[in-house]
């Protein structure tokens, strides 16, 4: 099913009757939000493309040269730490032709063109641009562009908007919930890269909602994190979070860093830094998915997986690195199937679970309220699709 662009002013205004809803009366987007290929390339354009997004972890480039390349729409990016420490996040393309100049993730001193040589610096200063001496080609005018950047609890974040607004500044409760955590201190461990056929906003929902723990993770989630223990936790404009507490028969999940409450140590926080970071924060491991929008029904996944010193051993780590496996496999799996039936004209807009559960659907539902453009006459009813 195909959106005329002039349904885009109808379905926000539907958007804004689902935000503005009371908690207790909340319901759920209804199907072509997450079907309709228009209204998604005016997710991009109106905000997707001018928020920050989360890429990886500082410390997966821990020395000068080191790199790991990205996406992020039509940008390819490419992060790197600099002689001085800094990490930046760079244009991936040479400014001669558009030659890609690195992929995957490495150590180098410069960047150097596959296809003509022109070299860069770690900082993204051009270096030297063979036989281009007559031609005017200077570090002035054929440096790599940068994108905004700021490293805050060791997650890399960038902006392709030249003029966004710093981020650190609004994350105050969201640093206050991870704060015992000591979050900034936890070292990498791996990192994963998939893709997957479903809407970005379906993962962003099933991430941070416990309805669905005990249901489709009977054997990997409900014994540490069954749903009926879960409980919604902290939110403001930028984030939202819940806490998936663990039962008394279960065991030890480790001790974590010095200062951590009992509480915390027997709890996973999970959280979402709106729009397209997806965290779980517990004692001994972090685990933090960044969320790539590719098209309507496709996006890039990468995530990383960082525990708190060595408390965890190397066959635990990879114990639970299969279990996270597991985990998005049957993620996946659900997600992919309804993907595929959300365009249904009986697709639903049904009741939200109690907040505990699904509260923080509602949340991530005004987020997307607040970056709808005002509405120019007064907002009138609009039934569910």
């Amino acid at each position: 099913m195909t959106t005329a662009i002039s349904d885009i002013p109808s379905m926000n205004d539907r958007l804004r009757v689902v935000a503005g809803l009371p908690e207790h009366d909340a319901q759920c987007l209804p199907g072509r939000f997450y079907t309709d290929p228009d209204y998604f390339r005016h997710e991009v354009e109106t905000f997707l493309s001018r928020e920050w997004h989360c890429l990886g972890r500082a410390d997966e480039i821990p020395g000068p040269g080191d790199y790991f390349t990205g996406q992020l729409f039509d940008e390819p990016l490419l992060v790197v730490r600099g002689d001085d420490g800094a990490v930046r996040v760079l244009s991936n393309l040479c400014r001669h032709r558009g030659m890609p100049l690195a992929e995957g993730s490495g150590s180098t001193r410069r960047f150097v063109c596959s296809y003509h040589a022109w070299s860069y610096g770690r900082a993204g200063e051009l270096v030297n641009a063979p036989r281009m001496r007559d031609k005017g080609v200077t570090r002035e005018t054929c440096s790599l562009p940068s994108f905004p950047c700021e490293v805050w609890n060791g997650f890399i974040y960038a902006n392709l908007d030249p003029e966004a607004r710093p981020l650190a500044p609004r994350l105050g409760q969201l640093g206050d919930l991870l704060g015992h955590y000591r979050t900034g201190e936890m070292r990498i461990v791996r990192s994963f890269e998939e893709e997957w056929r479903t809407n970005w906003k379906c993962l962003v929902e099933n991430f941070m909602e416990a309805y669905h723990l005990s249901v489709v993770h009977p054997e990997t989630l409900h014994p540490y994190t069954p749903t009926g223990l879960s409980r919604k936790s902290m939110s403001d404009d930028s984030f939202t979070s819940y806490c998936a507490n663990y039962p008394e028969t279960a065991g030890s999940r480790g001790t974590g860093a010095p200062g951590l409450t009992e509480e915390e140590r027997r709890r996973s926080t999970l959280f979402c830094l709106f729009p397209t970071q997806i965290a779980s924060q517990a004692a001994t491991l972090l685990v933090s998915f960044s969320i790539q929008p590719l098209a309507v029904d496709r996006i890039r996944v990468r995530w990383t997986m960082s525990t708190w010193g060595d408390e965890l051993t190397q066959d635990e780590l990879e114990d639970r690195i299969a279990l996270w496996h597991e985990v998005n496999r049957e993620d996946r799996e659900k997600l992919e199937r309804m993907q595929r039936t959300l365009a249904s004209r009986h697709a639903p807009s049904g009741p939200l679970a109690p907040r505990d559960y699904e509260g923080t659907i509602w949340d991530f539902y005004r987020y997307l309220g607040r970056q709808v453009p005002p509405e120019e006459t007064p907002l009138r009813a609009v039934s569910a699709y």
